[in-house]
């Protein structure tokens, strides 16, 4: 029952800090329960997907597939907090008006958004739209398979982040994000994984392993960028990974169902 209760904790707590569902007990903080929390951000994706595959669907069905896609955007944008995009934006702006690793760490924690942040959401964000009408142009059901499929996988990659590169220590440590940044042992990773693996279960289409693969590339250049302009990662680029592969599955989708 504790190892029970031990768990429900982790993954209470991974809930509370990548959305504003509210948590009907109180939960206990400690730097080792926001690690071993980690095993479960991608089962968050999984519950941040399907209500937002409810919403899509119930949406679309009282108004159109446009109206459907943006709000639906608007309810991850509400669910999550932007918590995502904030990370997305931030290193918008820190890669593409610092110089140096200093320099972009400082503006990374600026809470001001810069051109390039602001240009960039708007471009992440018009990717995510009109990915996701091609989508819902083909087919509106199998569409809703990919969004949950979308939240969940890209969470997934994005935490692999903290097995494969080095987390960057914030410059001021007073504005730094809690974050999950050791690596847990591999039965960690797998309960993580099999949130993606549930997915595709229900999918019955193991097509989308190449999405997967294809979201993956995403990851592998932003881990290349992000190590050799400040070694390694941070909070933010967590956020960004996750964001860029979300939107690489929607594309990876497209290419799947155009010439697969």
């Amino acid at each position: 029952m504790k190892a029970l209760k031990n768990e429900l904790i982790y993954f209470a707590t991974a809930l509370m800090f990548f959305t504003r569902i509210p948590v009907p007990f109180k939960v206990p903080y400690s730097s080792e329960i926001m690690n071993r929390s980690q095993k479960y951000f991608a089962w968050v994706g999984l519950v941040v997907g399907i209500i937002n595959a409810l919403i899509f669907y119930i949406c679309t069905q009282l108004f159109n597939l446009e109206i459907g896609i943006v709000l639906m955007m608007i309810n991850s944008i509400l669910l999550t907090g932007a918590f995502h995009e904030d990370g997305f934006t931030d290193v918008c702006d820190s890669f593409g008006g610092g110089y140096g690793k200093e320099k972009i760490l400082t503006i990374m924690k600026d809470s001001r958004v810069g051109a390039y942040g602001a240009i960039g959401i708007i471009l992440l964000l018009a990717l995510k739209f009109f990915g996701i009408q091609a989508l819902g142009e083909v087919n509106i059901i199998n569409t809703l398979y990919v969004v949950v499929f979308a939240h969940t996988a890209s969470r997934f990659i994005s935490g692999t982040m903290i097995y494969t590169h080095r987390y960057v220590t914030d410059i001021d440590v007073s504005k730094s994000k809690p974050l999950a940044n050791k690596p847990l042992d591999k039965k960690a990773l797998l309960v993580s994984a099999l949130s993606v693996l549930a997915v595709l279960l229900f999918m019955q289409d193991w097509r989308f392993i190449l999405v997967l693969a294809f979201a993956y590339l995403g990851k592998l250049y932003l881990g290349w960028y992000f190590k050799k302009y400040i070694g390694g990662y941070t909070g933010d680029c967590l956020g960004a990974v996750q964001q860029v592969c979300e939107v690489m599955i929607y594309l990876g989708t497209i290419i799947l169902w155009k010439f697969i």
